[in-house]
């Protein structure tokens, strides 16, 4: 709370566990209040039904401060298991202040924010990103379109704690030249949206042999880029890569979209 007596208060949304830059969402700041009313909506993309399981929704709301630290106010948690499907549900829980440990390891690491953190004891994996991915096999066109559509989460690569990412497509066993696209890269951010299609001429018999390789790249100017993630999609993937697969063999001319978790195996990715 200001000097004044008043507040310029907005809402931070976290999932926990690996609360982090990329699934970090706020409001806007209201000015000079004490009953704010944001009527704004936060969207998270590619939660998939384990989140729903384990993860927990962190709201905390705190006082911003143009001079200084900004104050924690206080926090509300909800387990995602407690909501379903399509449907709204609405809270009314008072904020509370958890718990906190002084951590003095982190001193010198920290500028500008408190150096008390929360004690959750828990290590979360570490999670590369999401990558949303649109698969059609057009009878018409004869051939196999890729819709990148966007990524969510991503892990940081850059120093400013963010990524300049681009995505990369390979359909292998190797048709030369033809086998290889790339999006363009979007600037400074782990949630880039791209929404651009590719498309591979071939039989579908011929394409059920195939297999095709996503990866996510931070861009780097006049440096080697750095691999995020990546995923592959072919008769010898599985879980919901493979399903994603047969889905798009099996339904032509129907766009099938699927999210799909990245993962640390740059072996069959690079260049």
């Amino acid at each position: 709370m200001d000097s004044n007596g008043s507040s310029d208060p907005y809402v931070k949304a976290n999932l926990l566990p690996g609360a982090s830059k990329a699934n970090k969402l706020r409001t806007k700041t209201l000015h000079n209040t004490l009953k704010p009313m944001w009527n704004e909506t936060l969207t998270y993309y590619g939660v998939t039904k384990e989140d729903m399981v384990r993860k927990t929704l962190r709201l905390s709301v705190c006082d911003e401060d143009k001079f200084g630290r900004n104050d924690f106010l206080g926090e509300i948690r909800v387990p995602l298991k407690k909501l379903s499907p399509n449907q709204t549900k609405a809270f009314n829980i008072c904020l509370e202040k958890p718990l906190l440990k002084k951590r003095p390891s982190t001193m010198n690491a920290v500028r500008g924010m408190s150096v008390y953190e929360e004690d959750s004891g828990e290590v979360p994996a570490e999670e590369r990103g999401r990558i949303l991915i649109s698969l059609c096999y057009s009878s018409q066109k004869q051939g196999l379109i890729v819709g990148i559509l966007r990524c969510a989460h991503l892990a940081a690569m850059d120093s400013n704690g963010y990524s300049d990412p681009f995505v990369k497509i390979f359909l292998r066993p190797d048709m030369g030249k033809k086998s290889k696209y790339k999006t363009t890269v979007r600037k400074k951010t782990l949630n880039p949206e791209f929404n651009e299609e590719f498309f591979y001429e071939i039989r579908q018999d011929e394409l059920a042999k195939k297999t095709l390789f996503v990866s996510v790249w931070d861009y780097d100017l006049g440096m080697s880029n750095d691999f995020i993630g990546g995923i592959q999609l072919g008769i010898n993937s599985k879980g919901d890569q493979l399903r994603h697969w047969f889905q798009c063999l099996k339904n032509k001319d129907q766009p099938v979209e699927q999210w799909h978790a990245l993962t640390n195996d740059s072996a069959e990715l690079s260049d």
